[in-house]
């Protein structure tokens, strides 16, 4: 569904935040987009909605070129900012506003989406509430949308642990086959369980983009006593249980993947990620469809 071919963007000039970045991300996934802080996930989630434009390269979102801005894409696509607006809007008249420039819009599903985060005064002014509640105001009102593309920029920052247990499960009711879902998070923890593939960025490029399926296939999560010599161990790390390692699944072994684990040992290892799934995942990106 979007589809990115040779990317550049810089702020400044020869500074590039993204260079040469190719990529294709499919619907009907959850996309976890992942990455050290000040990286670029921000950016590109501002170039696939249309905010910033390439200063080369080529974006497409489906048949739409997002620096286009086209009504019938802005229609399709939400992008929740890290950077919320402090709106003196009530709950109720912020969804009368802004609702109408969503055609698929339901304003009973925002409801019920609101009554998951314990939210039911939709009397409240925004700029009253907390910066955590205010965002969950604003994830309700974006899944109510039913857009195809969905661009989460730190979704879980300000939300309590109990409130991240509520966002992983809205988002899992809400996911479609005919969606596309982008969230941004350095909190690797916060999207466990819930993504259905790994893009991790570094030093302006594309480090890793797989599914889980991809990822298990050819990597092993789990515990062990001690280190075997003879395993292709790519990181370890001590835990109560034990040693928790990430290895190579030469013997196609089942397992579930750790995303924080995932992330230490793509860094630890990442000239050996690049040779298992491929330099930029170029190869990938050719052959997957969207």
């Amino acid at each position: 569904m979007v589809k990115i071919e040779n990317l550049t963007f810089g702020y400044k000039k020869n500074k590039p935040v993204l260079e040469n970045v190719n990529l294709n991300l499919r619907k009907g996934y959850i996309h976890g987009l992942l990455g050290k802080n000040g990286i670029g996930k921000t950016t590109l989630l501002k170039l696939i909605s249309g905010l910033l434009f390439p200063d080369k390269g080529e974006i497409k979102v489906g048949e739409f070129v997002p620096s286009q801005r086209k009504v019938a894409f802005l229609y399709d696509t939400f992008f929740l900012s890290e950077d919320l607006y402090e709106s003196r809007l009530t709950i109720e008249k912020f969804c009368k506003v802004n609702s109408v420039f969503y055609p698929k819009f339901s304003a009973s599903d925002f409801e019920n989406f609101l009554k998951d985060f314990d939210i039911e005064d939709t009397k409240q002014r925004l700029d009253k509430l907390s910066y955590g509640t205010r965002k969950k105001v604003l994830i309700a009102f974006g899944l109510a949308c039913h857009c195809k593309l969905m661009l989460l920029d730190e979704p879980t920052n300000g939300l309590d642990i109990p409130s991240k247990s509520q966002f992983r499960k809205v988002m899992l009711k809400a996911m479609t086959d005919e969606s596309c879902i982008i969230i941004s998070t350095h909190q690797v923890r916060d999207l466990h369980n819930l993504i259905d593939s790994v893009l991790i960025l570094d030093n302006t490029n594309v480090l890793l983009n797989a599914t889980n399926e991809e990822i298990c296939d050819k990597i092993y999560f789990g515990t062990a006593d001690k280190i075997n010599s003879e395993e292709k161990l790519l990181f370890s790390e001590d835990s109560l249980e034990g040693l928790r390692i990430v290895k190579e699944n030469t013997q196609k072994q089942e397992c579930n993947i750790d995303i924080e684990l995932l992330f230490n040992a793509v860094f630890a290892n990442k000239t050996r990620f690049r040779e298992l799934f491929g330099s930029n995942n170029e190869k990938k990106g050719q052959n997957n469809g969207i």
